[in-house]
């Protein structure tokens, strides 16, 4: 299922922003909900959800296209495209990152790359109370079973750790809890409370969207942190693992 969700914008306020940069298409098919959004300096002007991983693939191609029409927007006038690079779906991190990489070719526009898990963290410091400053965030995508790709930040939403696999248990989550109040964010968060409670876990349910892409990718933008092209890749985190077929043996 896909969702539009249209600003209320005057033709003449549009008009204006139109003319300034810079002008960012957001993609990101990460997750089982993928987003396209479109932004002009640091409004979203338009945002598209699909919520059916299965079709991440027709629906970024498509989705572009209708805002483009519906906004009677050229790509040639795009600034830069904005791609989170996982980690994730495997498939899905590929889908994305294919056409984003096929646009920003094309047009010879730079691609702006971020991760999911800074993102999350993102989303979740704008849900805690900022009175005290002493708590942690820990980004956690599921892996299956007991495991999660995961990344612990400081409550400014800086790195602590590489983004990494983490086994969660006992002893991990105990180690975790002696260093203070963390909150845990992402889909692998619910398997938190099968292992531990304590009152210095907190697993909050919250989910980044375009605004957090917007204002990561602004931030990077500014810094003119760009990918290289020939370079860059998803982040898989682990090697992607298939099972050999029958007839290859």
């Amino acid at each position: 299922m896909q969702f539009l969700i249209f600003l209320s914008l005057d033709q003449p306020i549009f008009a204006k922003q139109m003319n300034k940069v810079p002008k960012l298409l957001h993609i990101d098919t990460t997750g089982e909900t993928a987003m396209i959004g479109l932004s002009i300096q640091d409004q979203i002007i338009v945002e598209v959800s699909n919520q059916v991983s299965q079709q991440h693939a027709s629906f970024v191609q498509s989705s572009i296209q209708t805002i483009c029409k519906e906004h009677s927007f050229d790509l040639n006038q795009l600034d830069g495209i904005v791609i989170t690079l996982g980690p994730g779906s495997y498939t899905g991190m590929r889908v994305g990152l294919a056409s984003a990489k096929g646009i920003a070719y094309a047009l010879d526009k730079p691609l702006i790359g971020l991760s999911s898990l800074a993102l999350l963290a993102k989303a979740a410091n704008k849900q805690i109370d900022k009175t005290s400053t002493s708590y942690r965030l820990f980004s956690m995508i599921d892996a299956r079973r007991m495991e999660v790709f995961g990344s612990i930040y400081d409550c400014n939403e800086q790195a602590l750790t590489e983004e990494q696999a983490i086994v969660l248990d006992t002893p991990y989550l105990t180690e975790l809890v002696k260093k203070g109040k963390i909150y845990c964010v992402g889909s692998g968060a619910s398997k938190i409370g099968q292992i531990l409670v304590d009152e210095q876990i907190q697993v909050l349910d919250c989910h980044y969207s375009v605004v957090e892409m917007l204002e990561m990718g602004m931030n990077k933008w500014e810094k003119q942190q760009f990918e290289d092209l020939a370079y860059i890749g998803p982040t898989y985190i682990k090697d992607v693992y298939t099972i050999p077929s029958k007839q290859s043996k």
